[in-house]
């Protein structure tokens, strides 16, 4: 496995101003990009997905990959995750080395039936669903009993705050994030990576690992569109507040509303759409 980031010799081409003479000038630059590679997930050596990421807390990927596809619904479920290199598993550290997660359950938890279907993209995190039935997974927590109420100034700020803990995104541009805030506005976690669902899994991943389940008075921050995988997420995970910088789907509304989830869209600046639930965000 390489690291976060790769470097690429490209051809950068700059157009003349509308107040300039001249043709088009190239220059040749180095240039870094988000790496892209594929992590294999195993249960006891049987295949189990294969997602597309950007290489990084892979370990908590994996735990968040299972917890929200219903396969584990505690941190105890998972007895062992080692990162492999696809030739032999070793135990690693938290970023991990390797292109395999090998998962051992504890003896209690079921196994998982064999799919055929688990190639998961970068940019879908329901692509390895068989069938429409697969994409809903029954929710754990009943987000109704989490009524904290969020003033919307805090809200206001966590964008900025998301943003400047982007560590990777600063040099390369091309990266989701998702964070978990805390009921003060504090940031508790982020996590990067090229594919939005992801990145969200990463979160979840480490609020499962950390025993922090259900995230009660938390809000769940995404840089980009709310979609109708990143509520299901944010549901099974407790959090009762999802936010996005950009625009949700009116399935992900859908969703949000039958599972009492406060839905926040076009979270910029000063403003905000509350789409499900508006009684959280208080005006004060």
């Amino acid at each position: 496995m390489s690291g976060r980031t790769a470097r690429r010799l490209i051809t950068r081409i700059r157009l003349p101003e509308p107040a300039e003479t001249g043709a088009p000038a190239s220059t040749s630059r180095a240039d870094v990009l988000a790496a892209e590679e594929p992590l294999g997930i195993r249960i006891a050596g049987q295949a189990v997905s294969l997602t597309m990421r950007t290489p990084g807390d892979d370990l908590d990927l994996t735990a968040g990959f299972l917890f929200t596809e219903g396969i584990v619904s505690s941190g105890a479920d998972i007895a062992e995750i080692k990162i492999c290199d696809g030739t032999a598993c070793g135990h690693a550290g938290h970023d991990g080395a390797g292109n395999i997660a090998d998962v051992r359950l504890s003896a209690s938890t079921p196994r998982p039936a064999p799919r055929r279907n688990f190639l998961t993209t970068s940019a879908c995190g329901v692509c390895g669903k068989a069938s429409a039935a697969e994409l809903s997974v029954s929710k754990i927590w009943d987000l109704n009993e989490d009524q904290s109420a969020l003033p919307a100034g805090r809200l206001a700020t966590m964008p900025e705050q998301l943003r400047e803990a982007q560590r990777v995104f600063d040099s390369t541009g091309g990266l989701h994030a998702a964070g978990a805030f805390g009921p003060e506005g504090e940031l508790l976690c982020v996590r990067e990576d090229v594919g939005r669902h992801n990145a969200v899994d990463k979160v979840v991943g480490w609020a499962l690992r950390t025993r922090r389940l259900p995230m009660r008075g938390c809000v769940l921050l995404v840089s980009g569109r709310a979609s109708f995988e990143l509520v299901q997420k944010a549901v099974l995970a407790g959090f009762p507040v999802l936010a996005a910088v950009s625009a949700p789907s009116s399935l992900a509304a859908d969703l949000a509303q039958e599972s009492r989830l406060t839905l926040v869209g076009f979270l910029r600046g000063g403003s905000m759409n509350v789409y499900t639930e508006p009684q959280r965000i208080s005006l004060r």
